[in-house]
């Protein structure tokens, strides 16, 4: 590949180094209304959409929607508490790669559960305990990324030269979508399993 195509992989990959989570000391301590909950959101978050000048953080269709749909449990007198917004955070992150319906499977549970449950163990504890992974999940990351792009430079040797950056940056791409897709595939089953393990115990209520 060219050294362009080198520069961009450095590029990303100084950029995962950047990646921090919201944390939820960063939340405001007082309960927000809608337009200051896209707000924060979109000061939060803004650097990690594709397009910064035109890509939707989050919007009031959207809060209203997570609503409707059980992802989001109703806000009190018009007004989001931190706990609303990490479930915002969550959802944001998963509806890149998840049907409502999958969302709403995997987080249903947890807000029955711990959102303001005045318990020492809620939701906020869970978003500190999944996400102190993150920064050891981005050098596992990284240094996959850069076997992937090895091993597609080494790829297409026997290709007509005027094709092979383009053939390379193919096979790169494809190692990294195949990626994608297989653990799509697995977050899929794993949810599916969770649907089939909360249908056996209200089975079991109903007994």
């Amino acid at each position: 590949m060219t050294i362009n195509t080198e520069d961009l992989l450095n590029s990303i990959l100084e950029s995962l180094d950047r990646i921090d989570y919201i944390k939820p000391e960063d939340i405001p301590d007082i309960d927000l209304y809608m337009d200051q909950v896209t707000t924060f959101m979109d000061s939060k978050l803004r650097s990690t959409v594709r397009y910064p000048g035109d890509d939707k953080i989050l919007t009031k269709t959207m809060i209203n929607n997570y609503a409707k749909n059980d992802l989001l449990p109703p806000p009190v007198k018009k007004k989001y508490s931190r706990e609303h917004v990490l479930v915002l955070i969550f959802i944001y992150y998963y509806k890149s790669f998840l049907s409502i319906g999958d969302i709403q499977s995997l987080l249903r549970p947890i807000t029955d559960k711990y959102f303001k449950n005045g318990q020492e163990f809620n939701l906020e504890k869970i978003y500190r305990e999944v996400f102190s992974l993150e920064k050891e999940t981005v050098e596992r990351l990284k240094e996959d990324v850069r076997e992937k792009y090895a091993k597609a430079e080494e790829t297409f040797g026997d290709a007509p030269e005027e094709s092979v950056e383009f053939l390379r940056k193919f096979s790169f791409i494809c190692e990294l979508s195949f990626d994608v897709y297989v653990k799509k595939q697995l977050i899929e089953k794993l949810i599916d399993e969770l649907n089939q393990e909360q249908a056996r115990g209200c089975e079991k209520g109903k007994k």
